[in-house]
């Protein structure tokens, strides 16, 4: 998208000359020069606007069927448009899909009633927002910092999403054991704790953090041996929500794994 730079900039000089009124009489210096572009220009302008805005919406849809892993940064002509969706309603409807059908699944499951049918839940971006964070740190466009984000899970402040919140308690109701299986690390569990009940995630039936085994393997590697070693002690993993492919793929797979929407970061 790299290409559309230059022809960009000019469109915005354009939109601002147009915008600029100009008082002849008592302006006694020179005029500003002000960029007139013909009406089929500015047209192309108006066009190549919105074609940034479909390439960034496809660019959204790559990321999220996992067809560009992996990415590092959000590409910086998107980044206007990663905070416009992360603010706005398409994100919340996002979220709401999934959830919903989440709940539909989960409510057709014929649980066994031995207390061994299970539902994973991811932490960050799944069951906590950290956008206040990320709107600090260019919604993606900026290199992931661990020690800056590990100051802003340390505060213990981050907000629930409220689709899942919903989800969660209605699979707590129904019977699931719920297990949070999280990338985050064992020397945060009392904060991650308190941020959950605080955000009204209560009664979970495990916790699990990345323990010093754990540092060295990929989220894929790491969250499959958790799964296994689940499964290994006879418990059936019916359902799994996260916003990373990494939450859901590899080994020892949920029956069925729900996506939730993130463009501002990718972990593998």
């Amino acid at each position: 998208m790299d290409f559309l730079k230059s022809f960009l900039i000019l469109c915005l000089i354009s939109a601002a000359s147009s915008n600029e009124h100009v008082d002849t009489e008592s302006h006694l210096l020179p005029r500003h020069l002000i960029v007139e572009l013909p009406e089929t220009l500015q047209s192309r302008c108006d066009n190549s606007i919105e074609e940034v805005r479909l390439l960034c919406a496809s660019w959204r849809v790559a990321v999220e069927a996992n067809n560009l892993s992996p990415w590092k940064t959000v590409p910086d002509n998107c980044v206007g448009y990663v905070k416009e969706y992360m603010l706005g309603k398409s994100y919340e409807f996002d979220l709401e899909i999934v959830s919903d059908e989440a709940e539909k699944f989960a409510m057709s499951v014929d649980l066994r009633g031995d207390g061994m049918d299970a539902w994973i839940f991811d932490i960050d971006e799944t069951l906590l927002s950290n956008l206040p964070y990320y709107a600090q740190h260019g919604y993606g466009s900026e290199i992931f910092d661990n020690i800056q984000f590990d100051k802003w899970v340390l505060e213990g402040v981050a907000k629930a999403i409220n689709p899942s919140l919903k989800l969660y308690k209605e699979v707590q109701k129904l019977g699931f054991k719920i297990f949070l299986l999280t990338g985050r690390t064992e020397n945060k569990r009392n904060i991650t704790t308190n941020n959950l009940i605080m955000a009204g995630f209560e009664h979970w039936d495990r916790l699990i953090l990345r323990g010093e085994e754990d540092h060295e393997k990929t989220a894929v590697a790491y969250k499959s041996d958790k799964r296994k070693e689940i499964m290994e002690e006879g418990f059936r993993i019916i359902g799994n929500s996260g916003d990373q492919w990494s939450d859901l793929i590899g080994s020892y797979v949920s029956m069925r794994s729900f996506k939730l929407s993130n463009p501002m970061y990718f972990i593998s």
